[in-house]
C-alpha cells in the first residue's frame, strides 16, 4: 500500500483531503500541529476525523508560534475579525505557518517512508493567505526535493493539493460523495471548548456560504448567528 502524510487541522478542507487520499489507496499518517492556536477544539476534531476516516496513524506535534505572535490566531491581544471577508491579507494569517507545517510533514514523510504529502491548501475560497497559492506549493515541492536524503537517493516527494482550485461548495460536494460527516469538523477561528462555531469569523462565513452554494444542509454547530 502507498504511504502518505496528511496534514490534518480538524477543519472541513483537511477532512476532505484525508478522505480523498484514503480513496486513492494511501495508508495515511495524519499530522496535526498544536502551534499555539486560540483553541484546542480543532485538535480534538482532528483526532475524531482521523479515527472515523480510517487513518493509519495520527500524531499531534506541539510547537509555539504564539511565542512570535503577529496573528489573531496566536495572540489573544489581536481580535479575530468578524465584519466579513475583506480584501488583502487578514490578521488571521499566521506568519510562516504553512512553511513550518509542511516542514514537519516532510520530516514525518522521511521517517515513515512516504513519498507523498497531502495538504488542504485552497486558493479559491480562502482568506488571502500567501502560503495557499499554487506557486508557493510548487516552490516548496522543489525545495523539498533538494533537501531530503530520500530525494537524493531517488525517492521523489510529491505534495498533493487536491482542493486548491475548488470552491468551498465543490469541496463540500466532493466530501459528501466520499461520506465525510462535516459535523465532526471544526473550522472556526474562535470555536468554543466543545467545538461550537462563532458564525461570524471569516472561516465561518466561507464555510456557511459553501454549504448554501452546495445546496446541502449546514451541519455546523453554531454558538450564535446574526
Amino acid at each position: 500500500m502507498k504511504t502518505a502524510v496528511v496534514l490534518l487541522s480538524g477543519g472541513l478542507d483537511s477532512a476532505t483531503v484525508l478522505a480523498l487520499a484514503c480513496q486513492q489507496g494511501y495508508a495515511c499518517h495524519c499530522l496535526s500541529m498544536d502551534y499555539g492556536q486560540r483553541h484546542r477544539a480543532e485538535l480534538v476534531a482532528a483526532a475524531r476525523v482521523a479515527q472515523v476516516l480510517g487513518a493509519a496513524s495520527h500524531r499531534v506535534v506541539k510547537i509555539d508560534l504564539g511565542g512570535f505572535g503577529g496573528s489573531a490566531l496566536t495572540d489573544a491581544n489581536i481580535a479575530v475579525p468578524t465584519g466579513g471577508v475583506a480584501p488583502g491579507i487578514p490578521v488571521t494569517y499566521v506568519p510562516a505557518r504553512n512553511t513550518i507545517l509542511l516542514s514537519f510533514a516532510l520530516a514525518n514523510a522521511e521517517v515513515t517512508g512516504a513519498n507523498d504529502i497531502f495538504f488542504g491548501a485552497n486558493a479559491v475560497d480562502y482568506s488571502g493567505y500567501p502560503d495557499c497559492r499554487p506557486e508557493y506549493v510548487r516552490a516548496y515541492e522543489t525545495m523539498a526535493n533538494l533537501a531530503t536524503r530520500a530525494a537524493v537517493e531517488g525517492q521523489r516527494l510529491t505534495i498533493h493539493t487536491p482542493i486548491i482550485a475548488l470552491s468551498k461548495a465543490d469541496i463540500i460536494r466532493k466530501g459528501i460523495a466520499l461520506g465525510v460527516d462535516y459535523a465532526m469538523t471544526v473550522s472556526c477561528y474562535q470555536a468554543t471548548d466543545d467545538g461550537r462555531a462563532c458564525g461570524q469569523c471569516d472561516a465561518c462565513r466561507l464555510r456557511r456560504t459553501g454549504f448554501e452554494q452546495a445546496g446541502v444542509q449546514d451541519v455546523t454547530r453554531y454558538e450564535r448567528l446574526k
